[in-house]
Parts: structure tokens; C-alpha cells; sequence
């Protein structure tokens, strides 16, 4: 078989002319397949194939020859092994506890090492291990013998003890994430990365600093930074020891005397052998070519549909050897009026896919559409009148399941036509997202790959960025656009079963389907907005801006750019010699917390971040929502982002709603713009009262908690008393109360006592007094947090009331802060999580609430906890009845939510 280059859709057909040097590639095998696992390791639990074998390393590993190796295309290469297991190398006998607190390998990924060798080897290179050795002993002796023998020599590893071997012929390449992103160490790259270190100094500095990883001690209390200086003064562990009488007396020199002996011995420990009796010759090591026959029934075995996909395009475009039956193109017609008739035989189900060239499907240009399914085939045309067609509107309006790919941007688009859409029953949009909420990345391409279903890519076929145009050659336009049709017509039964084994099936089916047509209705209603209004907000700002830049010049005695953060900062730490607060890598910091604490004794830094509010409001909500306003309505039509966050939380852009400001009063003003869209209506407000602390009573059950709520007395100043052991006639005074809200919130997110104190003002043991007094009065709050952290730790996930997950793939990591912070977020996502799925619960109840009494009030927009309606003056008083009345009984909870209810003129008064 004719070498035609590893796996990848980009195999070269022509001879590739190389330049005369030739090269070699050299793979740390266990470094990169312990990267591979923990890459990956947020799909553990999906990724499994049909023999029951996990297969997350051995998908990234594969990602890495497609696209690590195919660009490298190496004359030579080899995948070095650590001897297998009970093997004992030369390092143990030196140091009897060396990698002595190593944790065993997972067995999730110790069964996948056996076929990740195989994968190696049928991609043409070969796997070696020696006993008594390590693979960084097979690669320093292999890049040493490939340098004598005048090859270019990469190394890829996730070791940087590794970087020792570097010389100008021998690179480093050392994983940064995943195993497809590599930093490159050469010999100038490593001085610039660690103060001028040469690579025969690794050694040195790992003697010195010991290396936790392989648990061998150096120096006692040298770190990077201390070696590094001892290094470039002494040059090596030698000369710091033939110098060290010289050393000025210190605890630094105390240890150095003290701990010479482990010093020696981490040298011979941290020292790659270039000269291990390896057995394979060079000429052993040529790549060979991809073992084609022997790779499909390998992928077919582990369930690589999206690769056995490749192999097969690369086999019709005539690049491998033709082994299989040709699949078969997606059958694609182009609809016209003449054959419109053959949409009447369409049965079973109907999927709809529409293309635009924006992602704001309120403006984008609507370029073509396709409808059919797998046993009919697909029609696909650009002319968008054949929609106005009595068999598409039938069709449209009929009983058959639609499937389809993001639900509410079809409703949007097909309003904007004059159609509306029934039975929409499969948006794998948002069936993939319920099915893991950490990866928001909303590509049909990229969500199908997770179930091994193969799609090129909209970059692909339109290309992105300044790049991207929807193609005019009609057959490759509709070509694609069938294939994602078909695509997500595949994807039904697997995707919903595996739903359905998550019993994740209702909180689709009756809160996420449902509300994305509520969202559709939102987004299309719109909000008006008062332009003169705005404008003359605008004109305000721009007056108030130039006279505070006029005073802020005149007090500066210089003039100079107020937005540039290095200007301001010369002039209020060089010129005006105050006192700086916090460094950072380009100087000293002049952000608003910094510049907050300044401005409480220097006035002029009061004037700095007025200017910076007055110009964020009115460049960003000013002139930005003048920018987008609709001219046709005089409307903004936001989009709701549906499957972005990882809570279950709505958030929205162009605009993004959801942070028109409300707590300053310049900010507020804004709001004064948003007004109802009818003369004698008004906007009407309904949020939930403290719905994240009614959440996190309901499910950890402390009776103290609940009964604070049930009394209806304000739940800040009830956990008030109860940390401060107040009695019910005794006052509460602002600042307990203040103190007492702090702890509530934080709670619900995981504060520590670190946390407590730094938001409180007050000393870290106070913090921790306060945390301590809250859980010995509210007991079951902490029963519950370290039973939801326990639960994580079990499983990987935490679920919300309406059973929505969310993974945690650092639940397990060895970083003590990415570890804690997944475990504060195991105790927040259930909290943040069920208030998010009660407001969209109660979104859909007030939808069909205002249907069934046929009001001509409209639900506009939903804020965080809020909804906000426009309605006639005359239905206000109904809404008041009616609205906390179906938001107060959306769930029902262990204790009762309370909705409070608003109106006004506009959105400003409403409050």
C-alpha cells in the first residue's frame, strides 16, 4: 500500500518534496496518554463503546495524529512506553520511594492502554519499552543517536524535565492543553521561559527544587526562582558547592549544607540517560504507512463513527485503498414548483433546516432551506416564495414530528415569512446541551461528533470570520445543507435515548421544547424603546462628560488619555506620587476596585470613575442600543441564549438585556427609555423574592431556615438574629443585617471564610466565627453541602430539581483550587440551577396563563428573577391577581415562593 500520510482529511495525493535534513519524531507514550484521559476526562461517561471499553484517551490520542502528527509528516518516529507494570527502573534502586506518592493509574484508563499502543502501531510507527528504563531514557538515547546521525529530532511529551535534551537540533514540544496544543522549546525559548536557564541546567535546577511529580526532595525550601539566581551566579550544582564558604551566612546556605547529599542524589535522579541499551536501529524507526485494512475493523470496534466517516470520503476521493461498499451522498433535490407535489409523500417525521448569513436571525438574510428526511430524501431550494405554497404551509402546520436544530430560531425566521411551524418535537440543539452543559459550543458539526456522526463544518464549507459566504454554486450550498439535515435526523434516536437513560426526557419535553417558544414569541414582540428619550439621555452624558474631562485636566495640571489604563496610572503613581495598591504584569493596577479604595482619600480619583461610569453608560447602553434598535418598530429584538450557561441560567444578546443597569441611579435612567409599544398601556414587573435562599430551604430541609420564611419576616435580618443571638424585640442594626445578607449569598456560593472576611472588612477568624455560628443554627445547610460534595465526588455531576446536570470534570483534580472551585460549584448549581428551572417553569405557565384569558398583555423580557410584561392599563389590575399567582405556584417548594409586582410608565417607574 502506497504511503499517502497519516489519518487525516488533508493526506496529500502528491509527492511532498522535503528538504534534505531529515527528521525525527519522538512521542512520550504515557505522558501524552495521561493528557489524553484528563483532556477528555468531562466524557468519561459518554464515551464508551458498545463492548462496554471507555474510550476518551484513545479519542484524543487519535486528535493528536490527526492533527500534531499529519502536520509533521517525520521521516522517523517512535512512541516511547514506560516499562510495564511491577517493572523496577534504575531511578527506584537509586531512591526507594521515587513516584512514592503516585496514585494508581485510573482502570478507566489503564484497560485503553492496549489499544492505544495498537492505534499507534497501525498508523505506522513503532512502540518501544525497555526494561529497567523509562521512556525519557528511550528518547534521550534516540535523539542523541538521531543527532550523531545528522537528523532534525522533535520530542512531544508533557514532561519538561524533558527540556534537558534540547540542543539546535533537537526540539521539546510539551503539551500546554490537551494534547494538541504545544509550547516548543528550543534553546532560546527555554532561557526566555525560565531567566536564561541553558538546557544542560535542568538538571541543575531540578537537583535544587526536587520534583513533587516523582517525589524525589531537593534543597529544602528552593524553588524555582531561588534556583534559578543560584544558577546564573554559580552556573551549575557543582559551583554553588565550590563556593558555598563564600556564601554569606543564611538560612538558604543552612540548607543548602544540610540537604548537599539530596541534592546529588536528585541529580543522578532528574538526569535523562542518552545512553540506555536500546535494541531498535534507526532504520527500524521509518515511517511506514497507515494500516488501512487493519484500522477499519479497529475503529468499527471502538465505535469512531466520525473517523471510519473520514477513511470512507478519503476512499471515494480515491486516497486509500477502496476496501468497503461506497456510502452513499444524502439524496438532495432542488424543490421548484414543478415537483412541490412531492412533499405530500413526505411520512414519519419532517426535519426543517434553514441557512442565513448571520448569527442574528432577527436581520440575517435567509439564503436557502431544506425539508425531508432519511426514507424520502431531501429538497433544498434558495427561492423562498415556494414556502408561501399551499403543500410547504400544510406541510408546515401538519401533525408530523419536525425535527430540527435550535427551535426557536426557526420560529423566528419562519414568522419573518408569515408561517408558523407545529409539532416541533426534536431540537438536538437543545437535547445536546441537557446532555452536557459544560461544552456550549453550538456547532451542528461539533455537537455530532460526540456521537461519533461525521459533518464538515460551516468553516469549512463557508468559511469564518471576514472569510465566511454562503457558496452560489447551488450543489455545493444544498449538498451541505442536506447533510445537515440528515444529520440531525441521525441523531434522534441516539441522542434521545441517551436522554431518556439520563431521565432527562421531561425536563425537555416539558420545560426547554416548551420555552424556547416562549422565547421565540419574546424575541419576536420586542420591546420599544424611546429613542428621543435615549437621545436626549445621550446629549446629557456627552455635556457632563466634557466638563468632567475639563476638571479632571485642570487637577491633573496635564492633559492626557483618561481611558488609557498606563496613562492613568503614570499620572496617579509617577506624577501625582500616590501611593499604588496593586502591581500587575504591565504595571501598577488603576481598576475600579483599586481606584474605589484610592477615592475614598483622594477626591480627584472620585472623578476618574465618575468620568469612567458616565462614558461606560453611554457609549455601551446609549449609543450601543440606539445602534440596534429596529427602524421599522422602533424595537430591540434580543436573542435568548438557551444553551449557554452551565446552570440553566437564560442570557441574552444584541443586546444583551440582562445587564441594563439598575442599581445607580445614572444607570437606571436608562430605563426610562423602555417604554410599552401601545398609548395607554404600561409596563408591569413581577421577580421572586429571595428565590435561591427559598431554594437552598427546600432542599436541604433545616427547619430554622424554613420557619424564617414561613413567618414572612426578611430573611436577612431572621439569619441575623440567629447568628447574633438577637432576641425578637431586640433591633437589628444595618451593618448585621448587611453581615447577615453576606452570608446567605454566600453560602448559596461556596464562600470560604477568607471569602466572608474580604467581603465583610473584617479579620479571617471573624469570618470563620460567623460561618460556623450560621451552620450550628442552621445544621442541615451544612448536612446538605457536604452530602452534595460527597454526591459530585460519586458520580461527577450535580442535578438540579428538575434533574438539568452539570459535569464537573475537576471534581477529581490533583489542583487544589481547580478541585475546590468544582466543589463550590457542586454547591451552587443546585441552587442557582433549580431557581433557574422554577422562572422558566413559571415562564411557561404565564404563557399559556395569558392564552387561556385571552389578555392582550405580552410577556417582554425576563431579567435574571423578573418578568416583565407591557399590557392595557385596563389589565393591570388582573395581572396583579394573576401573575403572582401562577409565578407563586410554578413549583411547589417545602416553602412558599413570593413574588413582588410593579408598574409604570416605563420600565424605570415599573420599579
Amino acid at each position: 500500500m502506497p504511503r499517502v500520510g497519516h489519518f487525516c482529511l488533508s493526506l496529500k495525493t502528491t509527492v511532498k518534496i522535503k528538504a534534505m535534513t531529515k527528521t525525527l519524531l519522538l512521542i512520550d507514550g504515557n505522558s501524552l496518554a495521561f493528557r489524553a484521559f484528563y483532556a477528555m476526562y468531562n466524557q468519561l461517561d459518554r464515551m464508551v463503546a458498545h463492548t462496554g471499553l471507555h474510550t476518551n484517551a484513545l479519542v484524543a490520542f487519535n486528535n493528536f495524529f490527526d492533527q500534531v502528527v499529519e502536520k509533521m509528516n517525520p521521516d522517523y518516529a517512535l512512541v516511547a512506553w514506560d516499562a510495564g507494570k511491577g517493572a523496577t527502573t534504575f531511578r527506584a534502586k537509586i531512591f526507594d520511594d521515587y513516584k512514592g506518592d503516585r496514585q494508581t493509574t485510573p482502570p478507566e484508563l489503564s484497560e485503553q492502554f492496549p489499544y492505544l499502543r495498537k492505534m499507534v502501531d497501525l498508523h505506522g510507527i513503532h512502540s518501544y519499552e525497555l526494561p529497567g528504563f523509562e521512556a525519557d531514557d528511550i528518547i534521550g538515547t534516540y535523539s542523541k543517536l538521531a543527532e550523531k546521525a545528522g537528523l532534525k529530532t522533535t520530542i512531544i511529551t508533557g514532561d519538561r524535565d524533558l527540556t534537558q535534551l534540547v540542543t539546535d537540533n533537537v526540539s521539546v514540544n510539551v503539551t500546554k492543553k490537551g494534547v494538541t496544543e504545544l509550547d516548543r522549546y528550543t534553546p532560546k525559548f527555554l532561557a526566555e521561559k525560565w531567566g536564561g536557564i541553558t538546557p544542560s541546567q535542568v538538571i541543575e535546577m531540578k537537583s535544587l527544587t526536587g520534583d513533587t511529580s516523582d517525589h524525589y526532595p531537593g534543597v529544602t525550601k528552593v524553588g524555582l526562582k531561588t534556583a534559578i539566581k543560584l544558577l546564573n551566579e554559580f552556573g551549575s550544582l557543582d559551583g554553588i558547592y565550590q563556593h558555598i564558604d563564600s556564601m554569606k551566612t543564611s538560612k538558604l546556605k543552612e540548607n543548602l549544607l544540610n540537604d548537599k547529599e539530596s541534592a546529588y542524589r536528585a541529580h543522578e535522579l532528574a538526569t535523562i540517560r542518552t545512553d540506555a541499551p536500546v535494541e531498535l536501529e534507526m532504520k527500524e524507526l521509518i515511517n511506514q504507512p497507515i494500516n488501512f485494512q487493519e484500522l477499519i475493523p479497529f475503529y468499527e470496534e471502538l465505535d469512531f463513527k466520525v473517523q471510519l466517516a473520514k477513511i470512507h470520503s478519503m476512499q471515494k476521493a480515491g486516497m486509500v485503498g477502496q476496501d468497503q461498499e461506497e456510502e452513499k451522498n444524502v439524496q438532495v433535490t432542488e424543490l421548484k414548483a414543478a415537483n412541490l407535489d412531492h412533499l405530500s409523500e413526505i411520512k414519519n417525521y419532517l426535519t426543517v433546516y434553514f441557512q442565513t448569513d448571520s448569527d442574528n436571525y432577527h436581520t440575517a438574510k435567509i439564503s436557502a432551506f431544506v425539508v425531508g428526511n432519511e426514507n424520502d430524501g431531501y429538497f433544498a431550494s434558495r427561492d423562498l416564495e415556494l414556502l408561501n405554497s399551499l403543500v410547504v404551509r400544510k406541510l408546515f402546520k401538519g401533525d408530523l414530528p419536525k425535527y430540527v436544530f435550535n427551535a426557536k430560531e426557526l420560529i423566528v425566521l419562519l414568522n419573518r415569512l408569515g408561517l408558523q411551524i407545529n409539532n416541533l418535537d426534536f431540537d438536538f440543539l437543545l437535547v445536546s446541551y441537557l446532555l452536557d452543559t459544560t461544552d456550549n459550543d453550538n456547532q451542528l458539526a461539533t455537537l455530532a461528533n460526540r456521537f461519533n456522526v461525521f459533518l464538515e463544518s460551516d468553516a469549512e464549507v463557508y468559511g469564518s470570520g471576514v472569510k465566511f459566504k454562503i457558496p452560489e454554486n447551488n450543489e455545493t450550498l444544498f449538498s451541505h445543507m442536506a447533510n445537515k439535515a440528515s444529520t440531525i435526523s441521525k441523531l434522534h434516536d441516539p441522542s434521545m435515548k441517551k436522554l431518556s437513560d439520563h431521565q432527562q426526557a421531561e425536563l425537555y419535553r416539558q420545560i426547554e421544547l416548551p420555552l424556547s417558544k416562549v422565547l421565540a414569541s419574546m424575541e419576536i414582540n420586542g420591546i420599544k424603546l424611546d429613542q428621543a428619550e435615549l437621545k436626549k439621555l445621550g446629549q446629557e452624558f456627552d455635556q457632563r462628560i466634557f466638563e468632567l474631562e475639563k476638571q479632571i485636566y485642570e487637577e491633573a495640571g496635564q492633559e492626557f488619555n483618561i481611558n488609557s489604563p498606563k496613562q492613568l496610572a503614570d499620572l496617579l503613581f509617577a506624577h501625582m506620587k500616590i501611593p499604588p495598591i496593586k502591581k500587575t504584569k504591565t504595571g501598577y493596577s488603576t481598576a475600579a476596585n483599586v481606584l474605589e479604595e484610592l477615592a475614598e482619600k483622594y477626591p480627584f480619583v472620585g472623578l476618574i470613575l465618575q468620568y469612567r461610569q458616565l462614558a461606560k453608560l453611554n457609549s455601551t447602553y446609549v449609543k450601543g442600543l440606539l445602534e440596534v434598535v429596529n427602524p421599522d418598530d422602533s424595537k430591540i429584538h434580543t436573542r435568548y441564549l438557551q444553551t449557554l450557561t452551565q446552570t440553566g441560567r437564560l442570557s441574552s444578546v444584541d443586546p444583551n438585556m440582562q445587564n441594563i443597569p439598575d442599581r445607580d441611579e445614572e444607570g437606571k435612567r436608562i430605563r426610562k427609555a423602555f417604554v410599552p409599544s401601545h398609548e395607554g398601556w404600561e409596563i408591569f414587573g413581577s421577580d421572586y423574592s429571595q428565590i435561591e435562599l427559598r431554594v437552598l430551604a427546600h432542599v436541604t430541609g433545616d427547619e430554622n431556615l424554613k420557619k424564617a420564611f414561613e413567618s414572612g419576616e426578611d430573611i436577612h435580618a431572621a439569619t441575623a438574629r440567629s447568628i447574633f443571638g438577637l432576641s425578637t424585640d431586640q433591633k437589628i442594626t444595618f451593618d448585621q443585617r448587611r453581615r447577615a445578607k453576606a452570608v446567605n449569598f454566600g453560602i448559596v456560593y461556596g464562600i470560604s471564610d477568607f471569602g466572608l472576611a474580604q467581603r465583610l472588612g473584617t479579620s479571617r477568624i471573624e469570618g470563620k466565627e460567623i460561618i460556623q455560628t450560621y451552620f450550628h443554627e442552621f445544621p442541615k445547610v451544612k448536612n446538605w453541602i457536604d452530602s452534595i460534595i460527597a454526591l459530585a465526588h460519586k458520580q461527577g455531576y450535580v442535578e438540579t430539581i428538575a434533574q438539568r446536570r452539570r459535569y464537573l470534570p475537576d471534581i477529581h483534580s490533583k489542583n487544589f483550587n481547580l478541585r475546590s472551585f468544582a466543589e463550590r460549584t457542586a454547591t451552587n448549581t443546585p441552587i442557582q440551577g433549580s431557581a433557574a428551572d422554577i422562572i422558566k417553569i413559571a415562564m411557561i405557565k404565564m404563557q399559556q396563563a395569558l392564552d387561556d384569558n385571552h389578555l392582550k398583555a405580552k410577556m417582554l423580557l425576563q431579567v435574571h428573577d423578573e418578568l416583565i410584561f407591557e399590557a392595557p392599563k385596563q389589565e393591570i389590575d388582573i395581572l396583579e391577581e394573576l401573575v403572582p399567582k401562577v409565578m407563586d405556584s410554578a413549583v411547589k417548594l417545602n416553602v412558599p415562593l413570593r413574588v413582588e409586582a410593579h408598574h409604570g410608565v416605563n420600565w424605570y417607574d415599573e420599579k
